[in-house]
């Protein structure tokens, strides 16, 4: 287990109800309804949530990358990610697919980008050995 020497952010959020609750950061960016996937109630899941936390960290991390090659990534670049919550002999697990799209990258660079970018997002390094994740090249 890595050990951080410098925390550089914390985010911070206050839950209740869990998947039938509410959810907010302390400095109130964040005020989310929550309900369960698949719930004709109004709200997002926890799982539309990481999507969108890793999906996002994952583009800066790409970003990062191209920055090391002296390139800028396409404006266009998006990331379209997949959370599946599923069951395994009755217990819980996650799954995901990463979706990416960089138009106009040559394929080798792109690929080349995105695996830099697995190696370094911190969603990526902690979802890593713990659940089955794609990524897939658009």
């Amino acid at each position: 287990m890595t050990t951080i020497d410098k925390v550089l952010y914390t985010g911070k959020t206050h839950t209740t109800g869990g998947r039938d609750g509410f959810s907010r950061s302390d400095d109130a960016q964040l005020d989310v309804k929550l309900s369960p996937p698949g719930s004709p109630h109004a709200g997002t899941n926890p799982e539309q949530l990481f999507a969108a936390g890793w999906s996002a960290c994952f583009i800066g991390a790409m970003g990062i990358a191209a920055g090391k090659r002296k390139i800028k990534l396409p404006t266009e670049t998006a990331v379209d990610a997949e959370v599946d919550l599923g069951t395994t002999e009755g217990a819980y697990f996650l799954q995901a697919r990463l979706n990416i799209s960089l138009p106009g990258i040559d394929p080798d660079l792109a690929r080349a980008l995105v695996e830099e970018a697995h190696q370094t997002c911190p969603y990526s390094k902690a979802t890593r050995g713990n659940i089955n994740v794609e990524l897939i090249l658009a």
